[in-house]
């Protein structure tokens, strides 16, 4: 997935990123349609069928005899992706603040870190006081994990156990808290909430916390002809050739990136929140209505969706966002380009629906199916559009 232009003109959150604030937003409910249950129902039959050789990695050369699914694992074998998140000042300051400023909930606890990278979380929990840390990792960088652990002298409060959550054998029958930095491209893609829940239903106790225990998916709209010219109608003419054929490829695949807050158009409106202490594995797939009101007279482009996470068991409400208005991230945002150029007036409303869920075939990927009507001065569209994350 390509990359945008930098962006300077990006709001900085706070340093500390303990607390943040969010656009007021409206959430609607609508009865769904049998399209849109079917359309559910399809992507999400055989989404429990992984590939349970995931894990079975050839010792001396990473990316040898695999599956499509086996590469999700492998890429966390390799040094940047991590190098990447641990850069993420949002990201990583954030879990470190939530740790480091709410030690009482730590205090002499069992911690299971679920995909645990570098350790990273590990450390701060230990650092916290927690009586002990399991900290769980698929790919080949558990090795480097269980050395970085040792050389700052944790071994006696993190053990890192090498391999699937839903295979490994834990030595403790519970755990007081589960973390995870678990969230994909557009929250969602990766799919690793769906472990976060096994290992919450499978040792978590009943008063247990999960952090963080909540996230949202929002959506608004942007202008952003130049770009849509570069990456989409690129394709109509190829030094003479006509290749729409990839054209019509490329608008099903959304674009990770980061966008200017000055192309929002409309507001921003939330699709949905998930209780990760409560919700089902299921609750993953969802149809949620949109309105999009414009805040100005322009042209609509493309639709854009992020999220936002929080921590509500901290003393203080803490958490970040991955919106375009707050300090960017390594998620960025997800770019969804409409088939039609939208000319909206200031007041005039884009309404629809979107749903998500798992692709049946890949249940790391994520399916989309985007509903949208504008009835406006200067255009009457309705349409349905589909994307895949993959």
């Amino acid at each position: 997935m390509a990359r945008r232009r930098n962006n300077n003109n990006q709001s900085s959150s706070s340093n500390n990123n303990e607390s943040f604030s969010h656009p007021q937003v409206t959430k609607l409910s609508i009865d769904d349609e049998e399209e849109e249950e079917e359309f559910v129902e399809e992507m999400t039959t055989e989404s429990s069928n992984l590939d349970h050789s995931m894990c079975e990695a050839d010792e001396t050369l990473i990316g040898s005899d695999k599956t499509s699914a086996d590469y999700y694992f492998d890429s966390y074998s390799h040094f940047g992706i991590h190098e990447e998140m641990l850069k993420d000042a949002v990201r990583t300051k954030t879990y470190q603040n939530v740790i480091y400023k709410n030690t009482f909930l730590f205090k002499d606890k069992i911690v299971l870190d679920v995909g645990a990278g570098t350790g990273i979380l590990s450390l701060f929990c230990a650092k916290a006081g927690a009586k002990h840390v399991y900290a769980v990792e698929c790919s080949q960088m558990a090795d480097m994990a269980k050395e970085i652990v040792e050389t700052n002298g944790f071994s006696n409060v993190i053990t890192v156990l090498k391999g699937k959550v839903e295979e490994i054998v834990l030595p403790v029958p519970k755990v007081d808290i589960i973390i995870s930095e678990w969230m994909g491209y557009f929250l969602l893609f990766e799919n690793m909430l769906d472990t976060v829940l096994y290992a919450r239903n499978k040792w978590l106790i009943n008063d247990g916390i999960v952090l963080p225990d909540k996230a949202s998916l929002y959506l608004t709209a942007i202008e952003d002809a130049e770009y849509k010219e570069d990456k989409i109608e690129f394709w109509n003419n190829v030094y003479g050739f006509d290749m729409k054929c990839i054209k019509k490829q490329s608008m099903m695949e959304p674009l990770v990136d980061t966008v200017d807050q000055n192309q929002i158009v409309t507001n921003c409106q939330l699709l949905k929140t998930m209780d990760i202490s409560k919700m089902s594995s299921g609750d993953v797939s969802f149809t949620a209505p949109f309105k999009l009101v414009a805040e100005r007279s322009d042209y609509i482009h493309a639709l854009v969706a992020y999220f936002d996470v929080s921590f509500t068991k901290c003393h203080k409400l803490m958490g970040f966002s991955t919106g375009p208005r707050s300090r960017a991230t390594h998620w960025k945002q997800t770019v969804l380009y409409l088939e039609d150029v939208l000319t909206i007036c200031e007041g005039e409303a884009v309404v629809g629906s979107m749903t998500v869920a798992p692709n049946k075939k890949n249940p790391r990927d994520v399916d989309i199916m985007l509903k949208y009507e504008l009835n406006g001065q200067h255009s009457q569209i309705k349409r349905t559009q589909h994307y895949k994350m993959r």
